[in-house]
């Protein structure tokens, strides 16, 4: 097997895990949709309402930005401010692109990583709960920055897959760049 086929099959391995999780975030953002119109309805017809409603609306809210990021990196529609971007050649977007991704995008959710896992740990070691009455557990909430960043992680490193071997002529996938001129 090939160095750029294994490459290609990493890639193709964490664009799919992408999926899955931009799946639960789709559905986590419907959940969050039914449980808050549900409170409305609950504090409105019944004058009664939780915390724990609202706490989950914003856990669920959590993890569809922090589960969907990866995607949106994947599907190429993460916000990019384009002063210079859209001047440049196929090639020089990919060069931009790559550049990016090494330079910014890959050490920064190292670092994000690296300060929110303790975060979490804290949270799971001691069971820490919401100080509002009838509020939740706080660890999966927690959970979602390191799992969500490293999600990002992943698929950026699936990025700089593509775009390197692009880049070199060995992959024929979409990403909207002129084709350089061989």
């Amino acid at each position: 097997m090939s160095a750029v086929r294994a490459l290609l099959g990493l890639s193709k391995f964490i664009d799919g895990l992408s999926d899955r999780f931009g799946t639960l975030a789709q559905w986590a953002v419907l959940l969050s949709c039914f449980i808050s119109a549900a409170n409305a309805f609950t504090r409105y017809s019944f004058s009664y309402s939780s915390n724990a409603f609202l706490e989950i609306q914003w856990y669920l809210f959590a993890a569809c930005v922090m589960l969907g990021a990866a995607q949106v990196l994947r599907v190429n529609e993460h916000v990019r401010v384009d002063l210079l971007y859209g001047r440049l050649s196929g090639r020089g977007q990919a060069w931009l692109d790559l550049a990016g991704l090494c330079l910014f995008l890959v050490p920064v959710m190292v670092a994000m990583i690296h300060y929110s896992w303790p975060l979490f740990v804290q949270r799971w070691e001691t069971g820490e709960m919401s100080s509002n009455a009838g509020g939740l557990i706080r660890w999966p909430v927690m959970l979602m920055l390191p799992l969500g960043f490293g999600l990002v992680l992943l698929q950026g490193v699936s990025e700089i897959i593509k775009r390197a071997l692009w880049l070199a002529h060995r992959y024929e996938g979409e990403f909207h760049y002129e084709r350089p001129v061989q």
